[in-house]
């Protein structure tokens, strides 16, 4: 393992970064959205035109930090005044040669947003395709990737004690558990990702997160935590000669037996009541579908677990093996390309894999000996900001409801949510609608088909009458009979709370 980073140092660091106003909104304001956006898809180019000819320190740091571009040490010394170069060398963030400062890593600011506020961490981490000009090594640290950002909007929202980082990487998990918790437990199986973490933590002043080395629950045995969050090594990688075994995504078991070892295991590790999130991968195997594989998973851990599964994107194997090739830095249509493409769909067909899903992973231990929630499905619009503030109510509604017998559901004063708008789509001249929708603008964006009779009892919630009461005077307009309608409501009335379109008053 690297030399643990000194915590001066990493003051100093983050001093001479502060004081070059080295920022997301510094770095754009330098170079511009229109080259701040190709840095993104991997193009450096427009953002050293920008920066041509610039010596100040937010310029220096920008190329030496954020593009990958060596620098004399004069201007780096001069950029840092308290770590200098030898600061970063120390800090295994770059060497030098020759005269300049040659990267190692690189350092980008990183907005998040939450329920807490705003922030930015700086996020150290391995030298990207564009700087290295070529594949990654497979001991490569991954930045903060759309994964790594979606995971951490997912954390729930809430004051706990202990959360574990499965497979923490940069540290990007662990640097937003702990803005709830009071202490996190980081593991990795890389030793190089530990010190990313140890270094992020300290460059951005968080403690209370503690690093340890192993494979998934081997560093915590016996332990238990009121929250486990994980971005594991998920991605399907062929067991075959001369396929790179990135770190950062495999986690060197056959098809998508890791997730399933983590789904499985992870009970034990929670305290009652205490929730499990992670991203994952699972395959569709010969005309069983993914999401059962899942419930399979879920079904075998010896702790009872409740469940939410949501799969956000199904990819046949061809596009699947496409998407992670390219993603290790190897140039399509080459030779080697080609070869690697072989070695995954032979994989696939082995295991007459002929799908593999996405999605998030949502575990609760049950406080009792059995479950209360079983829920799987399939959400595929684009959702905007963070979701844990939803997935907290959602859950907090689903606790609710377990207590909520019909009768006492008919008698609750319910709320449409303010995020919920209806459409009504007719045919030209007709006086009745054809469709009826409710949408979703917050949450999952959720759009839902109802008919006149949901329809009326959800424009009728307005936080007044009784469920009940709205539901029989809506019996008496359509002239139907009003038990039947209660019953084919009410069920329906607890799917439209739990998914937060309608609230309790």
């Amino acid at each position: 393992m690297p030399t643990p980073p000194d915590p001066a140092l990493c003051r100093s660091l983050a001093d001479d970064l502060r004081a070059a106003a080295f920022s997301a909104d510094g770095l754009r304001d330098s170079w511009g959205e229109a080259a701040d956006g190709a840095i993104a898809r991997g193009l450096r180019l427009p953002a050293e035109r920008a920066l041509s000819g610039r010596e100040d320190a937010l310029a220096v740091l920008a190329r030496l930090l954020v593009l990958g571009l060596r620098q004399p040490v004069a201007v780096v010394d001069a950029a840092l005044p308290r770590a200098g170069a030898s600061g970063l060398v120390a800090l295994d963030l770059a060497t030098t040669d020759a005269g300049d400062v040659v990267p190692r890593a690189v350092i980008r600011p990183q907005e998040f947003s939450d329920a807490a506020g705003e922030v930015e961490w700086w996020v150290a981490s391995d030298l990207d395709e564009a700087a290295l000009g070529g594949p990654l090594p497979e001991d490569h640290v991954l930045g903060v990737g759309g994964a790594s950002l979606t995971l951490a909007g997912l954390q729930l929202p809430g004051h706990v004690g202990r959360v574990l980082d499965i497979g923490t990487g940069c540290g990007i998990q662990a640097l937003r558990a702990r803005r709830d918790a009071d202490t996190v437990v980081a593991t990795d199986v890389s030793a190089r990702a530990l010190h990313f973490t140890r270094l992020n933590a300290l460059l951005n002043g968080v403690d209370g997160i503690e690093v340890r080395q192993g494979s998934l629950f081997e560093p915590v045995a016996g332990e238990v935590f009121e929250r486990v969050v994980s971005n594991p090594p998920f991605v399907i990688t062929p067991r075959a000669a001369g396929v790179p075994a990135y770190e950062y995504r495999d986690g060197g078991l056959v098809g998508d037996a890791l997730v399933e070892k983590v789904v499985t295991g992870v009970g034990a590790h929670l305290a009652p009541g205490g929730v499990a999130q992670l991203l994952g991968n699972w395959e569709y195997r010969d005309g069983e579908d993914g999401l059962d594989r899942v419930r399979q998973w879920v079904a075998a851990s010896d702790i009872p677990l409740d469940a939410w599964v949501v799969e956000r994107e199904l990819l046949d194997p061809l596009a699947y093996a496409e998407l992670w090739i390219r993603d290790g830095g190897t140039p399509p249509g080459s030779a080697e390309s080609q070869r690697l493409l072989a070695a995954w769909l032979d994989d696939f067909a082995e295991r007459r894999v002929t799908g593999v899903g996405f999605g998030y992973v949502l575990l609760r231990r049950a406080r009792g000996s059995k479950h209360t929630l079983a829920r799987y499905e399939r959400v595929s619009q684009p959702v905007g900001g963070a979701l844990g503030p939803h997935l907290a109510a959602a859950l907090a509604t689903h606790e609710r409801l377990t207590a909520v017998d019909d009768t006492a559901l008919a008698a609750s004063v319910l709320e449409v949510a303010p995020d919920v708008t209806e459409a009504r789509h007719h045919m030209p001249g007709a006086e009745d609608p054809s469709v009826i929708e409710l949408r979703q603008g917050g949450g999952f964006g959720r759009t839902l088909g109802v008919d006149p009779a949901l329809a009326g009892l959800v424009g009728a919630c307005d936080g007044d009458l009784p469920v009940g009461v709205l539901i029989d005077a809506i019996a008496q307009l359509l002239e139907v009979d009003a038990a039947e309608l209660r019953a084919d409501l009410l069920p329906r009335v607890r799917e439209l709370l739990f998914t937060q379109f309608l609230q309790f008053a």
